[in-house]
């Protein structure tokens, strides 16, 4: 009851801040042809990035109705709630915990169509990590992931474990997307490869990131 009441708290006066200061930050989307030729296709895809750049991409793609995995932690309540007000499904699981029924829920919803968001380094960690959930939905259902960064002219860094890059009013930011890639195995050389792909976990210096 007292966690309960805390989640609904928490949701009820951060999505307001959140979203406020959202509506400031002047958003540039780069290289998103691919994902945009796999929508118009009907073909499902799967949007990856690092945990510390998930918020700005959730803002971007609010309303699309994406569905996209939210861990079973407690904290992960509050990020399934403000997520589902932003217009996404969600689907609880994560590698440390309901690992295989989160790996069932995600193969179904691509299956059904859906495009689906994922962290591969989420819940925990370590960040810059990739775990093999988004490497086995790929190869299974035969879907592209589509790594993508954030970029942001002036942000704030959390203290946690993924340096959750939260833009600053008025921000300028980039967010890139890659190719269309199908992973063909769920190893380690492919987890390499996406982690090229999606580049730096976490800032090289704590300065604010240029554009």
């Amino acid at each position: 009851m007292k966690h309960e009441r805390r989640v609904r708290w928490t949701v009820r006066l951060a999505g307001p801040v959140v979203r406020l200061l959202a509506c400031t930050w002047r958003i540039e989307s780069l290289g998103d042809d691919g994902w945009r030729a796999l929508r118009a296709a009907g073909k499902p895809h799967v949007l990856t990035a690092w945990h510390g750049h998930l918020l700005p991409i959730l803002w971007a793609r609010r309303g699309e109705g994406i569905s996209a995995m939210v861990s079973e932690h407690r904290d992960g309540e509050i990020i399934a709630r403000l997520m589902q007000n932003w217009g996404f499904r969600t689907v609880r699981g994560s590698s440390t915990r309901g690992a295989g029924r989160a790996l069932r829920g995600m193969l179904r919803a691509l299956e059904e169509g859906q495009d689906f968001a994922i962290t591969p380094d989420g819940p925990r960690g370590p960040a810059g990590t990739v775990q093999p959930g988004v490497l086995l939905a790929s190869q299974r259902a035969q879907v592209a992931i589509i790594p993508t960064c954030v970029e942001a002219s002036r942000a704030w860094r959390a203290s946690s474990w993924d340096r959750m890059l939260l833009p600053k009013p008025f921000a300028r930011v980039r967010i890139r997307y890659g190719e269309p890639w199908i992973a063909p195995a769920a190893d380690a050389a492919a987890a390499a490869e996406l982690q090229a792909r999606l580049g730096a976990a976490l800032p090289t210096e704590p300065r604010d990131t240029p554009p």
